[in-house]
Formats: C-alpha cells, sequence, structure tokens
C-alpha cells in the first residue's frame, strides 16, 4: 500500500504540468482509490480526523461525478493532497487492524 500511495504522491506532482486530459482521468481513478482506502483504513484504526481528512479527498477527485474546478484550484489541490498522502503513510498503517 505504501508503494500506491508514493504512486498517487509522484501523479500528483506530474499533473501539474501540462498533460492530456486521459491523464487527469486515470489520476481521479487512482487518487480516490488511494485515499477511499486509506480513509477506510483510518477508519478501522479508530483514527477519526484521517478518515474525514482522507474522504474529503477521495470525494474531491471522484471520478464517477467529477468536481469541476480551474486549473489553479486544481494545482493547490494537488499538491494539498499529495502532502496529505505522503503524512498519512506514516500516520495511517498500510494494513487493517486483525482482530481476533
Amino acid at each position: 500500500m505504501i508503494i500506491i500511495r508514493v504512486i498517487a504522491i509522484l501523479m500528483l506532482f506530474i499533473a501539474l504540468g501540462d498533460n492530456q486530459y486521459g491523464y487527469y482521468q486515470i489520476l481521479r481513478w487512482v487518487v480516490a482509490g488511494v485515499t477511499g482506502y486509506s480513509a477506510y483504513l483510518a477508519y478501522e484504526q479508530e483514527k477519526t480526523g484521517w478518515t474525514w481528512i482522507l474522504a474529503i479527498a477521495a470525494i474531491l477527485f471522484n471520478p464517477i461525478s467529477p468536481i469541476h474546478l480551474t486549473r489553479d484550484t486544481w494545482s493547490i489541490i494537488n499538491l494539498v493532497v499529495a502532502v496529505i498522502i505522503f503524512v498519512s503513510i506514516f500516520k495511517v498503517k498500510a494494513w487493517p487492524k486483525i482482530t481476533k
């Protein structure tokens, strides 16, 4: 899961450049998936704040019902979400809690 988070971070930084529209569609799927699953992991670990932060990021990058914002706004969001995902690597474990 850490590798996938790093890939999402790299993709968010690449998105700051000039790319074809298809790249941004793939970016939405990747970031929504990574942040959505990370929100689930945070929820399982009872980290409410992280659950909300990651869930909001997943909603912003939702590929099914996309939110349309300006390029400048998306650039800021991309940077903020990249930092959030980076910090989540250290704050949210990459595996769910095992209960017996």
